[in-house]
């Protein structure tokens, strides 16, 4: 069985909230961040559906979802271009090693070169060293020389209250 044969895509619907909120749960466990998810299906479902702040994509073999990519675009100022932010790809274990990431990232690359999008951007926790090997056989750099940083809700807060 050809994978590129049988592996098709298709956008998450309002519907499929539910199976989104499944997998962001399986890849939070497999990054040991579990305790950090705080979203619900309802906070998901008016994100995804009704403010449309991202959106999702699934891989899906033999009618069943076996990966996805949530992904949301950013803006560049020195291009001034919008990009494709890939905040999560995520293909179930048993899935896995069969070329499926690499299917995704062309489908997401195709999305963005339709979209006029001027890169593609994403982050990886260091300790991840299979991703990285695949992101570099992709022809991905890394950013080394940026510092990702982060305000969370509660700095947020206390900043704005300032």
């Amino acid at each position: 069985m050809n994978q590129k044969e049988t592996l098709e895509f298709r956008f998450a619907k309002e519907e499929d909230t539910a199976l989104v909120m499944q997998f962001i749960q399986e890849l939070a466990e497999y990054e040991k961040l579990s305790d950090q998810v705080t979203v619900t299906e309802e906070s998901l479902r008016k994100e995804l559906f009704e403010k449309k702040a991202a959106e999702v994509l699934f891989a899906v073999e033999d009618g069943k979802e076996i990966g996805f990519a949530l992904f949301f675009h950013n803006f560049s100022t020195f291009l001034g271009k919008s990009g494709l932010y890939l905040e999560d790809l995520f293909i179930r274990p048993e899935n896995r090693g069969k070329g499926i990431g690499t299917e995704i990232f062309k489908r997401l690359a195709k999305i963005a070169k339709e979209r006029g999008y001027g890169r593609m951007e994403w982050s990886c926790l260091n300790w991840n060293k299979p991703s990285i090997q695949f992101y570099g056989s992709m022809g991905a750099k890394a950013m080394d020389e940026w510092t990702v940083h982060r305000l969370t809700e509660d700095g947020i807060a206390k900043l704005a209250e300032a």
